[in-house]
């Protein structure tokens, strides 16, 4: 009886032990998942808190960037802006150097002509200076011619000088024979007319302008009008 006994005790501190360890890994258990719980909720929030913490700092990195982003298109469009009033600038430039040059050139050229004709003017006046010389000259000389030559010397259209030319002819004292003279544009004389035509009309005018001997001209002109008279008449 006092075995049976003893084994009851031990079977009951076996159950009982066994009930103490169940208890205590149910209790221990409930505990870690708990802590493991707790802990885990920790590390979500820190994870979420972190998250939206670097969220914000990406969005607002990210707000920064599209701001270095936006500043960078405006120095390139006033970089832009810039290079094109440069070339702008530069073609303003260009047309201002061309118009420069063309007005100098233009000015050049309005002083050309001005020295130009200076020197026609000074020309012309020279030779309407000789010219008249030439005219006074003849002038001078008419009366005498006229007295004793039989000349008669007309100025007639364009400036020109007409000697008549008579007592020639014996046969017919008054049958005229008629020479014109003028001053041409290089104010040399030039024989415009001759009636009756002289053969050696050519190489009188030529010696006229050699020598400028104007009475010794109108002298030959008669001695060749009154040999062509006599040729005629024979």
């Amino acid at each position: 009886m006092g075995n049976a006994q003893a084994e009851d005790e031990v079977t009951l501190f076996e159950r009982d032990m066994k009930e103490f360890w169940i208890q205590f890994k149910i209790s221990y258990g409930a505990e870690q998942n708990n802590q493991t719980s707790a802990l885990r909720d920790l590390c979500k929030e820190t994870i979420e808190a972190l998250s939206e913490k670097w969220s914000k700092k990406l969005k607002e990195e990210d707000l920064i960037i599209d701001k270095i982003q936006e500043y960078n298109n405006e120095i390139l469009q006033q970089s832009n802006y810039v290079a094109e009033k440069e070339e702008q600038l530069t073609e303003i430039k260009s047309k201002l150097n061309q118009e420069e040059e063309q007005q100098k050139n233009l000015t050049d050229s309005i002083q050309e002509l001005k020295e130009e004709l200076m020197k026609k003017m000074e020309i012309k006046s020279s030779k309407n200076k000789a010219a008249k010389e030439k005219v006074e000259q003849v002038s001078k000389i008419t009366t005498l011619f006229k007295e004793h030559l039989g000349l008669e010397m007309r100025r007639i259209h364009d400036e020109q000088l007409q000697f008549i030319f008579r007592h020639i002819d014996h046969k017919d004292p008054d049958k005229p024979y008629i020479c014109t003279l003028s001053i041409n544009e290089q104010g040399d004389y030039e024989v415009t007319s001759c009636t009756p035509p002289l053969d050696c009309i050519a190489e009188l005018q030529l010696k006229l302008r050699e020598t400028n001997n104007f009475s010794a001209f109108v002298a030959n002109i008669r001695k060749a009008f009154t040999a062509l008279s006599y040729k005629q008449s024979a």
